[in-house]
C-alpha cells in the first residue's frame, strides 16, 4: 500500500522553492477557510485546524497527485453537520458531536481505503457528472442558506432542506441584529469582487484582520456581534473515538455519500492537473490515498476531509511541483495553531459565513444544466431530479435519487436498443433509413442492423420489434441481421432467436446473419446455430449477404434451404 513516492527521486531545489511558496500561499487561504468550515460542520474552529494538518501529510505520502489540496471542503462540512444532527439530539454537548464527526472520518477513510486495496475504483464511474452537478450545485445553496443565520446574526435550529432552512430564516426576520449585517455583507462583498475581478492577493487576510481589530477596538461583542471566542492552542491530540455497531450504522449512509462525493470531486480536479502536466492518476491509490487522510483526521480531533477545487487550483498555480508543498502547508497551519490562534478571538461568526458563503458561489452551476440539455436531454433530467431532491429534501435523498434515476435511465437505454432499418445507398453503402428515407429498400427483404449487445434485458425489445415489422409486412421472405455492433450475446438472446427463426420459418421466412463477431460466434455455435443455419451466419458484410441472396433467388431456393455460399 505504501512505497517510497516517485516524486522524492531526482528531488531538487527548484521543486523545493516552488513547493516552499505554495505551501505558505495555501496555508494563509486554508486556515480561516479550515475555521469557517468547522463552524458550517457544527464543530468550533479548532477542530477545522486539526483537519487542515496531519491528514494533508497522511495525503501526501499515500495519494497519487502532485498537486491535490485535501483538507476540509464545504460540502463535506455540511454533510458532517447533517449527520450529526441526525444521530444526536439538538442540545447534545460539542464533545459528543466532535467525536461523532470523528467517528463519521474513520467510518470514511475505512470504507475508501477498503476500496483502493480492492481496487473498485471503477464503482465511482456509476455516479455520472450530472449528478454530481445537480447535487453540488444544490448543495452549494443549502451552504449559502445555512449561513444565512450567521450573517443576520439570528438564532436557528436549522434543517436537513433548504425549504426548512429558507422558512426558518424568514420567521426570524425581525430578530436580525443589524450591525452583524453590516458586518457580514461588507465582507461578502469584498470577498466576491476579488473572486469576480481575479484578485491574486489573498484578500481574506486583510478582511479578517479588519473585522478583528473593529470587533476588538469598539468592544462590538457586548453590543451583540458574536465572534469566534478562546480557540485552544497547541498541536492536534491523539483522541481515537469509541466505536459502537450502532453509530456505525447510524453513520454508514452519510458516510457513503462523503465518499462518493469527496472522491468524485477530489479525483476529477486531479485528473484535471495529471493530464495538463502530463503524469497519470492511479484512482485505486487515490482511494487509499483519500482514505488514509481521512483515518488520520479521525484519530486526530478532525472530521472528514477531501480534495478541495479552489485550494488544489491556487496551489497549482502558486507553482507547486510535488505532494511536499502539502506537507509545508500542514506545517505553517501547525505554527498557527501554535502560537497564533489568540489573535482569532474577535474574529466575527458573520465574517466566516462571508468566507463560506463567497467560496461557494462558484459551485453552483446553471450553466451546466443547459449545455446537459443541448447535448441530451436525459442528462439535463438527471441534474434536475438531483438538484430538486437535494434542495427539497436534503442532500442525502438527493444523491441517492441522482444515482437511482440515472442507472434508470441507462437500464432503459439499454433495454430498447437502437434497431436501425437500412436502405443501399449506392454500391455498397448502407445508410439508416430514418436519416437516408431515400435509399433503395427491398420489398421481399428486411436489412436489420442492431447496435447493442444483446441479453435478457432487451432480448424481448428486439423479438417484439422484429415481429412487429414481419406482420406489417408481409412479404418479407428473409430477414437480414446485422450483428457489427453486437459484442456480446447471453443465453436468453440466443433462445429467444432460436425460437424467433424457428417461429418464421413455417411462413418461409428465413434469416442470415452478417457482420458477427469472433465472441459472439462462438456463444451461438454452442448453441446449436450452425447446423441450424450452416453459412448463413457467417456472411462477413452486407454486400456478401444480399450477393448470397441474390444468388438465391436465381436458382429458386431462397425459400426450401439454406444458402451454400462461402463468405
Amino acid at each position: 500500500m505504501f512505497s517510497v513516492p516517485t516524486w522524492l527521486i531526482g528531488y531538487g531545489r527548484q521543486e523545493l522553492r516552488g513547493d516552499a511558496l505554495a505551501g505558505l500561499i495555501v496555508a494563509v487561504m486554508l486556515v480561516p477557510q479550515a475555521m469557517a468550515y468547522a463552524m458550517l460542520a457544527g464543530l468550533p474552529p479548532v477542530y477545522g485546524l486539526c483537519a487542515a494538518t496531519l491528514p494533508l501529510v497522511a495525503y501526501a505520502f499515500f495519494g497519487t497527485s502532485r498537486q491535490l489540496a485535501v483538507g476540509p471542503v464545504a460540502i463535506v462540512s455540511l454533510l458532517t453537520a447533517d449527520a450529526c444532527s441526525r444521530l444526536l439530539d439538538a442540545g447534545a454537548d460539542i464533545v459528543t458531536v466532535a467525536a461523532t464527526a470523528a467517528l463519521l472520518a474513520l467510518l470514511v477513510g475505512a470504507i475508501q481505503v477498503a476500496l483502493g486495496l480492492f481496487r473498485a475504483g471503477f464503482l465511482i464511474n456509476f455516479v455520472s457528472h450530472a449528478v454530481v452537478s445537480g447535487f453540488t450545485s444544490a448543495g452549494a445553496i443549502m451552504i449559502g442558506l445555512s449561513q444565512l443565520p450567521q450573517l443576520l446574526g439570528v438564532k436557528t435550529s436549522g434543517g436537513n432542506s433548504a425549504v426548512a432552512l429558507l422558512l426558518e430564516v424568514i420567521r426570524k426576520a425581525g430578530d436580525v441584529h443589524g450591525l452583524t449585517l453590516a458586518i457580514g455583507l461588507t465582507a461578502t462583498a469584498v470577498l466576491l469582487l476579488a473572486r469576480y475581478r481575479g484578485w491574486r492577493f489573498p484578500v481574506t487576510l486583510p478582511v479578517i484582520a479588519v473585522s478583528i481589530l473593529l470587533v476588538w477596538w469598539f468592544d462590538l461583542e457586548e453590543h451583540g456581534v458574536r465572534a469566534v471566542g478562546a480557540v485552544p492552542s497547541g498541536l492536534p491530540r491523539w483522541s481515537p473515538p469509541a466505536l459502537s455497531l450502532g453509530s456505525l450504522g447510524s453513520l454508514l449512509p452519510s458516510a457513503l455519500v462523503i465518499v462518493f462525493i469527496g472522491v468524485m470531486e477530489s479525483i476529477a480536479v486531479a485528473k484535471w492537473i495529471a493530464t495538463r502536466e502530463k503524469y497519470r492518476i492511479d484512482a485505486n491509490r487515490e482511494l487509499i490515498g483519500l482514505g488514509m487522510a481521512n483515518v488520520v483526521a479521525g484519530l486526530f480531533s478532525g472530521y472528514p476531509v477531501a480534495g478541495g477545487f479552489s485550494r488544489t487550483a491556487v496551489n497549482y498555480q502558486a507553482g507547486a511541483r510535488t505532494p511536499l508543498a502539502s506537507v509545508f502547508t500542514a506545517a505553517l497551519v501547525l505554527l498557527t495553531m501554535m502560537f497564533l490562534t489568540p489573535l482569532f478571538t474577535h474574529l466575527p461568526n458573520a465574517v466566516l459565513a462571508a468566507i463560506i458563503m463567497s467560496a461557494v458561489v462558484g459551485l453552483i452551476d446553471f450553466q451546466e444544466a443547459r449545455r446537459l440539455f443541448t447535448i441530451k436531454k436525459a442528462d439535463g433530467w438527471i441534474y434536475i431530479v438531483t438538484f430538486l431532491v437535494t434542495l427539497l429534501l436534503g442532500m442525502d435523498k438527493g444523491l441517492v435519487a441522482g444515482i437511482v434515476f440515472s442507472l434508470a435511465l441507462f437500464i432503459r437505454r439499454s433495454a430498447r436498443p437502437n434497431l436501425a432499418m437500412l436502405g443501399r445507398v449506392g454500391e455498397h453503402e448502407f445508410r439508416d433509413l430514418r436519416r437516408y428515407p431515400d435509399a433503395t429498400v427491398d420489398p421481399d427483404l428486411i436489412l436489420l442492423r442492431i447496435d447493442s449487445s444483446l441479453y435478457f434485458a432487451n432480448a424481448g425489445f428486439v423479438e417484439e420489434q422484429i415481429r412487429t415489422r414481419l406482420v406489417q409486412q408481409p412479404s418479407i421472405r428473409w430477414v437480414v441481421l446485422d450483428m457489427s455492433g453486437v459484442n456480446d450475446i447471453d443465453g436468453v438472446a440466443v433462445s429467444m432467436l432460436t425460437d424467433l427463426m424457428n417461429d418464421t420459418e413455417a411462413a418461409g421466412v428465413q434469416f442470415l446473419f452478417c457482420g458477427m463477431k469472433a465472441a459472439v460466434r462462438d456463444i451461438v455455435e454452442r448453441a446449436g446455430w450452425k447446423e441450424l443455419l450452416g453459412d448463413r451466419m457467417y456472411q462477413v458484410t452486407l454486400s456478401q449477404a444480399l450477393a448470397s441472396l441474390a444468388t438465391a433467388r436465381q436458382s429458386h431456393e431462397a425459400d426450401s434451404r439454406p444458402l451454400n455460399t462461402e463468405p
